[in-house]
């Protein structure tokens, strides 16, 4: 155990190598206190099922409709008192403001059965009272998976009943997220993604559609209390089981998107591996009230490995801090793996994030800016080459120290802590 005097001494170790950093980044006009709070001041929405591997409290013994987690590290949270413990755990090792995204799938209801177009605020009571307790505002998903319905399609299925079925469950969802907002006082995000598809190539691409715009219509029919709820529609390139055709294309959901004025979610593993979502938040934004970044990790088919500080992220968090919009856009992380330690991945993943902005808010913006109007585009590369050594490193170190969370890797030891005392006995 580290003792007061290694504290301490750790400390000003930190303190009197940011001291250097600030000075280095100041000469070319950057407060570094300025870009630690905006850094700290972005919410990030950390995802429930990263602690589950998406399983919920259903009672389902797997996943289907597209969803995977593969991996059988030891530990997985079984319910919501140990969902909630392990969040909370992970909150802790975690700088900056910080949020929690549900599933549909993680109603408690008392061990009663209630189908998923049954579902209602009082389901997620807990949640609620956890929300306000902890001061950690909460965001929605319905879920269109893992259910007995999904195996045909969902929104886009051509029987009535069952296509009935799932609507009825986005409005219920609608309602739940709407209650979320109200108990916190701030919007709660309700994002819809759907599985449907088609393995193999279809020869009809335009009947899902039409069903899926006329569900899609049903849904949305309440209006939205202002301030309460934000609606955002998610696509994706293909899914496993989806691999040829995917009704709920980025095309599909941006022109729908755009011409109800509903919101767009763009999930970084959802696009072809060649492509990144960096230049589509500028021209979306011209057409759509907000935007939900989902942050994964696409690794060839699989989008859904832990987000790590990598050139994607950290151009795509560059682009968000550049449009000076962050009213209209949300942030969260969207991955699952079951193959190691759960609570481990939501301090990789979120902390990556949070680096990945705060590097966006040291960046030379005004600098670059002039360079590029003024046709010295040789002065705005070079700029953008000797931002990439400047010592960022010792103002992570000092946005985790003044956050109160452990610097550099010395979270690792507390998560192997906790493994042993509280995840060792679990089945």
């Amino acid at each position: 155990m580290e003792s007061r005097n290694d504290t301490e001494t750790a400390a000003f170790a930190v303190e009197k190598v940011y001291s250097l950093a600030k000075a280095a980044y100041a000469a070319f006009g950057i407060d570094t206190d300025n870009a630690i709070k905006a850094a700290s001041n972005i919410p990030i929405s950390i995802h429930c099922w990263q602690g589950d591997d998406v399983t919920g409290f259903e009672g389902a013994a797997g996943l289907s409709g597209g969803i995977l987690a593969t991996g059988n590290y030891p530990g997985r949270a079984r319910n919501g008192d140990e969902l909630r413990a392990d969040a909370e755990f992970a909150f802790s090792l975690i700088p900056g403001e910080k949020r929690f995204s549900l599933h549909a799938l993680y109603a408690e209801t008392d061990g009663k059965k209630v189908q998923r177009d049954e579902l209602a605020p009082e389901h997620f009571k807990k949640w609620m009272d956890w929300s306000a307790a902890k001061k950690i505002n909460l965001d929605f998903n319905p879920s269109f998976f893992s259910h007995p319905l999904s195996h045909a399609g969902t929104l886009c299925c051509a029987d009535k009943n069952t296509r009935d079925f799932w609507i009825r469950h986005g409005k219920a969802s609608r309602n739940i997220a709407s209650a979320f907002g109200a108990n916190q006082g701030s919007h709660a995000v309700n994002n819809i993604w759907i599985p449907d598809g088609s393995k193999d190539i279809p020869a009809d691409r335009l009947s899902p559609r039409q069903r899926l715009l006329d569900a899609l219509d049903e849904i949305f029919s309440a209006k939205a209390s202002a301030g309460v709820l934000t609606d955002t529609l998610e696509s994706k390139l293909f899914g496993i089981g989806s691999e040829s055709y995917v009704a709920g294309s980025h095309e599909f959901y941006l022109g729908y998107a755009a011409s109800k004025g509903i919101g767009l979610c763009m999930d970084t593993g959802h696009f072809h591996p060649t492509e990144t979502i960096a230049d589509k938040i500028s021209a979306t934004l011209l057409f759509v009230p907000s935007l939900l970044i989902h942050f994964s990790r696409g690794i060839r088919w699989d989008s859904d490995h832990v987000t790590i500080f990598s050139d994607d992220l950290r151009d795509v968090c560059r682009e968000i801090v550049r449009q000076n919009c962050p009213q209209r856009i949300n942030i969260a992380l969207d991955y699952f793996d079951a193959s190691i330690n759960r609570i481990a991945a939501w301090v990789i993943g979120t902390r990556s994030l949070r680096k990945g902005f705060l590097e966006a808010f040291l960046e030379p913006a005004a600098l670059l800016r002039d360079a590029e109007n003024s046709g010295r585009n040789h002065e705005r590369l070079a700029l953008m080459e000797e931002f990439k050594t400047l010592p960022f490193g010792a103002v992570w170190d000092k946005l985790c120290l003044d956050a109160g969370t452990p610097v550099g890797s010395g979270w690792l030891g507390s998560v192997g802590e906790y493994e042993k005392t509280a995840l060792a006995g679990r089945k």
